[in-house]
């Protein structure tokens, strides 16, 4: 009987111990949490898209905190979450004009077809078949829809004629369409746009031509006649320079092929208004 008494005499001074040498350790290798990361995080969109280029929400506001990130690391942030999130931070931040995805490809059912592609809806898998896909012009959109399952805000889709459509009001511009897309043919414009080039195609004009009845053939016609040096042919097709760009329409109007296009429903530009 006394064994036992000792036995657990000393396997309870042996818990002690233990159990404070435990406690002490605990509070001297502790590390402190920096309270700001949980304010940052509540303020983040909490999207885990990855679009900011770290795992989720969490390791995105643990980087600002840190400073290993800047404190619009967050590309889905309004402007009003990366104020907060620089309040947090003691920091001021000067609001960035707001940015959307565009799909450069109006093709679809329009551009020609080499074959009936038949196989998984699958991009990247279609362009490994027969010489880059089933599509005549190799720049086009093949409509498999990589990018639509990419996105997490449900903002792009395919649209009737075959092509990948951004809805730019749900757009947070999080880049991951912009990956997924192997033919690069999704870009970031300004939300504030008007004018879009929906072609990417960089075939000199007869093969553009051939390949698809909405293809840019690199006429110059928009850049000769755009009144503010606003858009130039590079590589065989029209690029916009939104610094310069005042969504005047004159490019829409004297393109041949239709390939400028604007956001409105109507076929309208909006006309800019100009001071007297």
């Amino acid at each position: 009987m006394i064994s036992v008494v000792y036995a657990v005499l000393v396997l309870g001074v042996l818990g002690c111990l233990f159990g404070g040498g435990l406690a002490m350790a605990s509070k001297v290798f502790a590390v402190e949490k920096d309270p700001r990361v949980e304010e940052i995080q509540n303020t983040l969109p909490g999207a885990n898209c990855g679009g900011c280029g770290f795992a989720g929400c969490a390791a995105c506001a643990a980087a600002i905190a840190s400073g290993a990130a800047p404190v619009n690391a967050c590309p889905v942030c309004s402007g009003e979450q990366t104020s907060a999130i620089a309040a947090i931070m003691g920091v001021e931040v000067t609001a960035a004009a707001r940015q959307v995805a565009f799909v450069k490809c109006a093709g679809g059912n329009r551009a020609g077809r080499k074959y009936e592609y038949v196989g998984i809806d699958d991009c990247v898998g279609a362009m490994k078949i027969a010489g880059n896909g089933p599509l005549e012009c190799a720049y086009g959109c093949l409509g498999f829809g990589n990018c639509v399952r990419a996105c997490a805000f449900d903002a792009i889709h395919i649209n009737d004629i075959g092509v990948a459509e951004v809805d730019r009001e749900k757009c947070t511009h999080c880049g991951k369409c912009l990956a997924a897309c192997p033919r690069n043919l999704i870009v970031s414009i300004p939300y504030a746009a008007d004018i879009m080039v929906s072609c990417a195609s960089k075939d000199k004009g007869a093969a553009a031509r051939n390949n698809c009845s909405v293809s840019c053939i690199a006429c110059r016609l928009c850049e000769k006649n755009c009144p503010h040096d606003a858009i130039h042919v590079v590589d065989n097709v029209a690029v916009i320079d939104y610094d310069k760009c005042t969504s005047c329409g004159t490019c829409v109007t004297k393109c041949p092929r239709k390939v400028l296009v604007n956001i409105h429903d109507d076929g309208k530009v909006v006309p800019v208004a100009t001071s007297a």
